[in-house]
């Protein structure tokens, strides 16, 4: 039998879904579980018993030996702890347990978690919570159980519980909305289906490269030949080695219930990208953050590094993470779907008019939302967006609101075919508008592709951002419609009067156009180029505001985030510095030397035999030149890393960013001129021929 019949068995196979659920579970004991998921409702401790007992027999069925609350703290990655099922006899002998507090309710060390200042280093204790909304999986002999993560007072320590908060806040928003349009909704489910952009490196060449081992990118190179200029490895032929890694990969997510579905080469070579089908937030956030660990497991059995890092290498394309956001209906409506006929659609227009109006007054919010050093390197260049965000809604779309705006009736686009001038091909329906790969926050038909994500964050902290900002402006459209004595004169003034306002954040053109960097600070839209500069408006005052009102931060917790980023915003450029500085003194300069000391010797057999005007002597000056430089240039390095003040991170930030990171710079320049003139043989790590363009 193929692997591809095989495939509805697959997957799942490994999940604790609603399948193994109804066969496990007493029915009554399923329809509470099954209320606790759909409404967010507490659960009840004997349910949660029979529910741990019903787990744990299927995980040993599945080789389970241990459990692991496994959750999302502010590191960007996930954390463990595994306990065994064991549980000594009288006759000392074990046996395997689990219980319902167990299940709910576990205690990990949390002090050496990031905080922000939210905990003393003394004080330990922290919770994990079970989230039933998120089936448990097994994985490596663990059953793996999602979970919420808190400090002893309380205050949340982790990436999933804002976010859960903030499903919240726009369900009970969009419910309220759709009720003036006769719609009963019991809930309305943010989605996300979360493209995930990666680099396959040999391992052997990682393993030589100090800077990828250390810091995830390259600190030094010289560009190759060829890049990605002839577009030639876009959707190419997938090599063997590589198709056999995306194979197993898939099988792997399948298996942990992961909707893998599209696989393809990307544009820069040996980048790669796996998208998904779109599900809610909280089970997207999930599998992103498992995709992304599988990824590295998988690609290591194939003698692979797979690379996360936002910008591994200068020059060509940077890895994202396309986050397609929509809100859907538990009926199954989709909210941003504007039907065959959007310039009629009221409630798709109010919904369209909300997302804009979220993104305009939190548009530094969406920026903070992906900010970080290694995507501070991607933003504006190689197919990514710049840092403005600014929105595309296409030409139709923006008919119907420039009509809106006039009050001028709209003209209805006909649909159109293309006609590819072969008989035997058939015509293609061509959409109405096009797309733009620019955008940072692009609508795509039935949906807003944010495209401003680096490939290794974790997918919460954006859509946070999104679910709350837009839960604030439905929030404002409900309140000032439920009270309209005309709900359609009403709705047709709120959305002109708001179109209006903010339509300074539609922006259709060229994103990377020097003259959109103008015209954007002409319209008042922020252009934040570094984390450096936009982290310290995480908490500015409407921005607390906003996540107080719709219980998603508190003032504490949102201080918290914004000192955590920026600590690791500074320690990530200094260690990017310290490992340039290691390469430089222990590598390139003693490479350099020895290069020049068999150049020498040649210069000075050539003098002996009475030639003295060589090629020689002149590649020796450039050399020694050079290295000359690039051994000051790291002393220059490694006094601005030692003259960091002591001061608060803030300050740090500005210190890395304003002094360290120009000084690395400065390091890299001579380095990649050496590395065309110095000998292959010599050069102490692979180059960027050797990485991309393995066999």
């Amino acid at each position: 039998m193929s692997r591809a019949k095989n495939v509805p068995d697959l997957f799942g196979s490994m999940v604790f879904n609603e399948t193994v659920m109804q066969e496990r579970l007493p029915k009554d004991v399923y329809r509470k579980l099954k209320k606790t998921m759909r409404e967010g409702t507490a659960i009840d401790p004997d349910v949660a018993a029979v529910v741990a007992t019903a787990m744990k027999d299927w995980a040993l069925s599945k080789g389970a030996t241990h459990y692991t609350h496994w959750f999302q703290p502010l590191t960007g990655v996930t954390a463990e702890k595994h306990d065994s099922f064991i549980s000594p006899t009288d006759n000392g002998g074990v046996m395997m347990e689990f219980s319902g507090k167990e299940l709910i309710k576990g205690e990990p060390d949390a002090s050496s978690f990031p905080s922000g200042g939210l905990r003393a280093t003394f004080e330990a204790r922290g919770y994990t919570a079970w989230d039933p909304t998120s089936y448990a999986f097994v994985k490596d002999g663990s059953l793996y159980i999602p979970t919420a993560f808190c400090s002893y007072t309380g205050q949340i320590l982790d990436k999933k519980t804002p976010l859960l908060r903030s499903m919240e806040a726009i369900s009970k928003q969009a419910c309220r909305v759709l009720k003036l349009f006769g719609k009963d909704v019991r809930n309305v489910m943010a989605t996300v289906g979360p493209e995930q952009e990666y680099f396959l490196i040999d391992r052997d060449d990682y393993a030589k490269r100090k800077d990828l081992i250390f810091t995830g990118r390259t600190l030094f190179g010289a560009r190759p030949p060829k890049g990605q200029e002839m577009e030639d490895h876009y959707f190419g032929s997938i090599r063997p080695r590589v198709a056999a890694f995306m194979q197993e990969l898939d099988e792997e997510l399948w298996k942990l219930g992961i909707f893998s579905k599209t696989k393809h080469n990307e544009v820069a070579p040996c980048q790669h990208e796996m998208a998904p089908v779109f599900t809610s937030v909280n089970i997207a956030s999930d599998h992103n953050q498992l995709t992304m660990e599988v990824m590295k497991r998988v690609a290591q059995k194939h003698h692979f590094i797979c690379l996360l890092h936002e910008k591994p290498f200068d020059g060509i394309n940077g890895s994202g993470k396309h986050n397609n956001w929509s809100l859907s209906t538990d009926t199954g409506e989709n909210l941003l779907e504007p039907g065959k006929t959007p310039s009629e659609n009221a409630q798709f227009l109010l919904f369209l008019t909300a997302v804009i109006k979220a993104v305009d007054e939190y548009q530094d919010l969406l920026r903070i939302s992906v900010a970080s050093a290694g995507n501070d390197h991607r933003l504006g260049a190689n197919e990514a967006p710049p840092a403005i965000v600014s929105m595309f809604i296409g030409d139709e779309l923006q008919a119907i609101l420039n009509a809106i705006e006039s009050g001028e009736d709209y003209t209805e686009r006909a649909k159109t075919k293309m006609d590819l001038g072969v008989s035997v091909l058939p015509d293609i329906p061509k959409d109405t508008t096009d797309r733009n790969r620019t955008s940072p926050f692009a609508f795509t038909g039935n949906k807003f592709e944010f495209r401003m994500l680096g490939s290794a964050i974790n997918i919460a902290c954006p859509n946070i951002m999104i679910n709350t900002a837009v839960a604030d402006e439905l929030c404002q459209f409900a309140d000032e419609l439920e009270g309209a004595d005309d709900f359609k004169e009403a709705l047709l003034t709120l959305i002109r009067r708001e179109i209006k306002a903010h339509k300074r954040i539609i922006f259709n053109g060229n994103g990377y156009d020097d003259a959109w960097v103008v015209e954007a600070e002409q319209r008042g839209l922020h252009n934040f180029k570094s984390t450096a500069e936009a982290l310290p408006h995480y908490t500015d005052e409407e921005n607390v505001e906003l996540f107080a009102r719709h219980n998603v931060y508190t003032r504490e917790e949102m201080e918290s985030r914004e000192e955590a980023l920026l600590e690791e915003y500074y320690k990530t450029l200094r260690i990017e510095a310290l490992t340039m500085s290691d390469m430089v003194r222990e590598e390139i300069v003693p490479a350099c030397v020895n290069y020049e000391g068999d150049l020498s010797r040649v210069v000075r057999n050539k003098k002996e035999a009475g030639i003295t005007d060589g090629m020689e002597t002149e590649l020796l000056g450039r050399i020694s030149a050079l290295t000359k430089e690039l051994y000051h240039k790291c002393d220059e390095l490694e006094r601005a890393v030692a003259a960091a003040p002591r001061a608060e991170s803030k300050m740090l930030a500005d210190y890395y960013h304003d002094v360290v990171l120009p000084a690395m710079e400065e390091v890299r320049i001579p380095a990649d001129k050496l590395e065309m003139l110095v000998g292959k043989k010599y050069w102490p790590f692979p180059t960027y021929s050797d990485i991309l363009f393995y066999v």
